[in-house]
């Protein structure tokens, strides 16, 4: 039997195969718990996550990427530390990007997307991923297998968000170099690789919109460039810079994710895989299973900035606050046979994959619709899909390894063969 209670769930490798057992036990006992060593406070519960992510006047976001190891720059003292917060801010991590916000910053900054996030914009960039997705399929496809990670779902989602923040065309080839880990090969000399993306976005989104906002030309581009502040402010390139960042950490990494979680669904049920190719209105509820089952997000950090209730349990001002996705997501109280896939599932909609409140992903409508368009046109081109048993085992005895991270749940690698269409 596994004493979960002793070990330490970000330091233990044990959970990374699959966390949920681990899940279950903390919600069997309370859906809020302080946990140990470290004095966390773990959130299983479908309701009270939502109440965490929903209340950010309660719950910060300052130390979301350093979660169980924040050391705060300062004594908390009392029920409301937000004042000191707000002094000490600038001492925290990240604290300048997206992801550490709280309002009103958070809501002026997050503004600034938004004529990224149009629906003529979606519907511009859905034409692309089409495109692209038929293009990146069509380089392997013949050959009867891949490795789904590197030869379709990372450049996949990397030229997507790229398309979506206006890169020039001629310019994606050395975006897949320098973000997507992709060798240089041909590669002109001017495009020379560096190990630093930040540096490599800072340099060449700096340039864009240095050059947009001197010459607009009614593109993606200049939307961004032009972007103001509500009270009218121009933000420094610099910010923009970041926004951008974001976008691109963001958005790769946990769609990349998703498709490979879904193609290997797919792949492992030849049933399931059967009705999606006879029924492809079911292709949309799918993706929200997939998200639902095998979200990208397993932590989600928050700070508690007063003495507050959750779930019955009492938290104290200065409390990390970890909110797990993955195991709100399987809350029995809120889905029935929760560990089970079901393809006709009626409220899969209802899961936290991509958060809730204001830091939402704002990626979430374009995810999905790159994980329908991917299984769209794998179904397509292909007649049959599998697991490689060389690669990955036999049915009985599958190994799939995971990247060794507390925060996310994502495949190293995917190894399929499929057998190409007529």
């Amino acid at each position: 039997m596994n004493d979960f209670d002793s070990k330490d769930f970000f330091t233990d490798e044990s959970f990374i195969p699959d966390p949920h057992p681990y899940f279950d036990h903390l919600r069997s006992q309370c859906p809020v718990k302080h946990t140990h060593p470290r004095g966390i406070v773990a959130v299983t519960g479908h309701a009270e996550s939502m109440e965490v992510l929903r209340r950010a006047t309660t719950y910060s976001s300052i130390t979301a990427p350093i979660g169980p190891f924040a050391e705060l720059p300062f004594t908390p003292e009392g029920d409301d530390i937000t004042a000191q917060v707000n002094e000490h801010r600038t001492e925290f991590p990240l604290h300048e990007w997206l992801v550490t916000m709280d309002p009103p910053q958070h809501t002026e900054t997050r503004r600034l997307l938004g004529g990224l996030f149009t629906p003529q914009r979606f519907r511009e960039n859905q034409e692309f991923i089409e495109g692209l997705a038929a293009d990146t399929l069509g380089r392997f496809v013949d050959t009867g297998r891949c490795e789904v990670l590197s030869a379709y779902a990372k450049p996949f989602a990397l030229l997507t968000i790229a398309d979506l923040l206006g890169v020039p065309e001629e310019d994606h080839e050395v975006f897949q170099v320098q973000l997507g880990g992709q060798l240089p090969g041909a590669m002109d000399e001017d495009k020379a690789f560096t190990s630093n993306p930040l540096e490599f976005l800072e340099e060449t989104f700096g340039g864009y919109i240095e050059d947009r906002r001197r010459d607009p030309q009614g593109d993606v581009l200049t939307a961004l460039a032009q972007a103001t502040y509500p009270d009218g402010r121009t933000p420094e390139v610099i910010e923009l810079v970041r926004l951008a960042a974001f976008l691109f950490g963001a958005g790769q990494d946990t769609t990349a994710t998703v498709i490979a979680a879904a193609l290997r669904i797919i792949a492992e049920n030849p049933d399931l895989q059967k009705r999606l190719r006879e029924e492809r209105e079911l292709v949309p509820n799918f993706v929200e299973e997939v998200l639902r089952t095998e979200g990208p997000v397993k932590s989600d950090f928050r700070l508690a900035l007063v003495s507050t209730e959750l779930g019955g349990v009492h938290i104290d001002a200065g409390t990390t606050v970890n909110v797990h996705p993955s195991a709100a997501n399987r809350d029995p109280k809120v889905f029935e046979n929760p560990h089970e896939f079901r393809l006709d599932r009626p409220n899969a909609k209802d899961h936290i994959a991509f958060g809730r409140g204001i830091h939402a992903c704002p990626g979430g409508p374009l995810a999905r619709v790159e994980a329908r368009v991917s299984i769209e046109h794998w179904l397509d081109r292909t007649t049959d899909i599998t697991i490689s048993e060389a690669e990955h085992g036999p049915v009985d005895a599958r190994r799939f390894t995971y990247e060794p991270s507390y925060t996310m749940r994502a495949l190293t690698e995917l190894h399929l063969e499929f057998t190409p269409a007529p």
